[in-house]
């Protein structure tokens, strides 16, 4: 019993619940009673709970056990508590104490209080950083939490100066921006990340370290390369068409192009706007319950 001198032991305690024809494997107490039975072997006492519940007539909690039907009672499920801290639900004085509750909310804020990232992934000139601008205005406008922006050209010469264009580094660079993101993401603000991140390796490890402290939502930016390549004004894929910068992706390197089980929205700025785009996006996190509606 690793020096343990008592063992609290509740209702249904580690459950596994029903089985398919709604029935539960065990009793309420089976737990309590198996621990008992084997209490002196052990050498540990138990300390058995049973389920309280609240009754408002007469300011109280009782065992369940011991409540007749026909009196009135109140009860939180440990889910419709959860349900509550995300949405910001009411959580009445009788339920917990209310230096409890403000602990509880801080551990667990309101879905419209979490933090979260937008990650923009696309072609060069697809149109990616124009919608993280845009949306990062929207989100500013609304208030509520802080946003961060994390260009891939801000990101590669702010974080990554050292870094190429080899698979190796692009990969570096991107789990450098999901570290970042990750981090903002945990403080509860929202992250607008828009880099080429061309493989999908590195996008899902990002998601993967982000996820541990909110949501994360790709965006793939899907505007085709012809397109990109046709508006381009600074004339970067003429350069790397005349082989004067190399392993630019979508010419000399690969772009692996997100599938749909990866990807939570594509837009394509050669058929929409920008404005259209970051509608979308904004209507995304609305149904996600992390905007207010605008």
């Amino acid at each position: 019993n690793h020096g343990a001198t008592h063992f609290i032991v509740g209702r249904d305690h580690a459950g596994p619940g029903s089985n398919s024809k709604g029935q539960d494997f065990y009793g309420p107490y089976d737990a309590q009673y198996a621990v008992e039975k084997y209490r002196d072997e052990l050498g540990i006492e138990v300390v058995p709970f049973q389920m309280m519940t609240y009754l408002p007539d007469s300011d109280e909690y009782k065992p369940v056990d011991e409540v007749p039907k026909d009196v009135r009672t109140l009860n939180i499920s440990g889910t419709e508590l959860r349900r509550r801290l995300r949405t910001g639900g009411d959580i009445p004085e009788w339920f917990s104490y209310g230096e409890v509750v403000k602990v509880l909310r801080e551990s667990h804020p309101a879905r419209n209080k979490q933090g979260f990232t937008i990650f923009l992934t696309g072609y060069t000139n697809s149109g990616k950083d124009a919608i993280a601008r845009a949306l990062n205005v929207t989100l500013n406008q609304q208030g509520g939490r802080s946003v961060s922006l994390l260009l891939g050209e801000t990101v590669r010469s702010e974080l990554s100066s050292e870094l190429g264009f080899s698979q190796e580094d692009r990969n570096k660079n991107i789990a450098r921006i999901g570290f970042v993101a990750s981090e903002l993401t945990k403080a509860g603000a929202a992250v607008i990340a828009a880099p080429i991140a061309p493989f999908e390796k590195a996008r899902l490890q990002a998601k993967e370290i982000v996820e541990k402290h909110g949501s994360f939502y790709l965006i793939h930016v899907a505007t085709p390369l012809e397109y990109c390549e046709k508006t381009d004004r600074r004339g970067v894929y003429k350069a790397a068409r005349e082989g004067r910068v190399k392993g630019f992706t979508g010419i000399d390197d690969p772009y692996e192009v997100p599938g749909d089980k990866e990807v939570k929205l594509r837009v394509d700025l050669s058929k929409d706007s920008v404005r259209t785009a970051v509608h979308q996006i904004v209507l995304l996190l609305e149904a996600e319950g992390l905007l207010d509606q605008l």
